[in-house]
């Protein structure tokens, strides 16, 4: 049920580096995109599939992960993602950096929900050097590198929490470094 991936699909920040992510699986997760919306039906978005060790560990330190939690540095040393798919935009197709921010929402959010149902996880990385990671991956320049998407086997605890009586939404870590993420209640969205 969908109710179900959407409950497990967290943002992880810590995964099983024993578990190596096949490129299949990645292709695979990166193919589910092919049906979704895309603004106009222009289909300006392009993937880069890294699963290759030497590669995922040289993307590892252009990406800035929870901004929230920066003195705990994540992932930690050890619990890094075994692949990243970046999500770009081929200008060629259109120069709109800003129209077709909700195409990479909704692949973003698809690719993540197939890596659930598939035993995976990840997490949406926006904040990462661009130009940097362009230049790594020896992108073509119409390709602008967008969102990045970590991959791998979670292992962490993340647990859906109520918002406190603060309004806080927050995310945090307990004493035992569980992850918590406060959702709103569906009282407190509905108009």
């Amino acid at each position: 049920m969908l109710i179900n991936l959407l409950q497990k699909n967290r943002s992880y920040r810590s995964y099983d580096e024993a578990h190596h992510v096949s490129r299949a699986t990645l292709e695979e997760l990166i193919d589910c995109t092919r049906y979704t919306a895309s603004s106009v039906n222009m289909q300006p978005l392009k993937y880069f599939a890294a699963n290759e060790p030497e590669t995922v560990s040289r993307i590892q330190p252009l990406t800035h992960w929870a901004g929230k939690l920066k003195e705990l540095h994540l992932p930690r040393q050890g619990h890094r993602p075994t692949a990243f798919i970046i999500i770009c935009q081929d200008r060629s197709i259109s120069d709109s950096l800003t129209m077709f921010q909700r195409d990479i929402g909704i692949a973003a959010q698809t690719i993540l929900l197939a890596a659930t149902e598939k035993g995976l996880g990840g997490c949406m990385i926006g904040s990462f050097e661009k130009g940097a990671l362009k230049e790594l991956l020896q992108l073509p320049a119409q390709i602008e590198p967008m969102l990045a998407l970590a991959i791998g086997k979670p292992d962490e605890t993340v647990a859906l929490t109520a918002v406190g009586l603060d309004g806080s939404t927050d995310y945090y870590r307990d004493e035992n470094d569980r992850h918590h993420v406060p959702k709103r209640a569906l009282n407190d969205i509905l108009l």
